[in-house]
């Protein structure tokens, strides 16, 4: 008798632990983001965010503020030779692989600003000032500690057509909280293209710098 129990124990515990383990390798990854060598976008690694049609303008870079004001705004180079600055991602999940779907933090490197306007090199969403405001894209967020009160600066890629295009719609437990989602592209404004929500895609590439 002891026997007999002692084998449907062992039964059960295997069946679960099979369970468990198909369920865990069932989970399926989004996929990798890739660069414009077919090689998988990876956090550490330095990137140029480029138009995937070369002919719409150059890369992405740094612009002072409306009226000289801080933070810097990042828009698109006119000059279509241009790379722009380079930058990294930092996948909210601390995943080594840039993967779609996914939100991240994306800051440029080798950016030092100046002390009259000192801020992060990180990617957030801010308001203009204007009513109903426009949203554009700026740096000085914060890297990480994803929340409520960060929720300005986490960023999506997601494949559109035969490249990609960067989203804002952090998927973050937020309560209570409304979360503003829309398409990151371009907003020209007196000759400036400056990054903004509820665009028209802006179609990139990325390269790896």
């Amino acid at each position: 008798m002891k026997t007999t129990s002692l084998i449907i124990f062992l039964s059960c515990l295997l069946f679960t632990f099979s369970s468990n383990f198909f369920l865990g390798t069932s989970q399926i990854l989004p996929e990798a983001v890739l660069d414009t060598s077919g090689q998988q976008l990876r956090r550490g690694v330095n990137y140029y965010i480029l138009p995937a049609n070369r002919r719409n303008g150059g890369g992405l870079t740094l612009a002072n503020g409306r009226n000289g004001s801080c933070p810097y705004e990042i828009v698109q180079a006119l000059n279509q030779g241009a790379n722009g600055l380079p930058l990294r991602f930092s996948p909210i999940n601390n995943d080594s692989i840039i993967r779609e779907n996914t939100d991240n933090n994306i800051w440029f490197v080798n950016f030092s600003s100046p002390i009259v306007c000192p801020q992060s090199n990180v990617w957030q969403l801010v308001a203009d000032g204007e009513s109903p405001p426009p949203y554009f894209v700026t740096i000085g967020g914060v890297e990480g500690n994803p929340g409520r009160d960060t929720l300005p600066n986490w960023f999506q890629i997601q494949k559109y057509e035969d490249a990609y295009q960067i989203v804002y719609c952090p998927n973050i437990p937020c309560q209570p909280c409304r979360v503003l989602c829309g398409n990151i592209g371009i907003f020209v404004d007196n000759g400036r293209r400056r990054l903004a929500i509820n665009q028209p895609p802006f179609k990139v590439v990325f390269r790896r710098a």
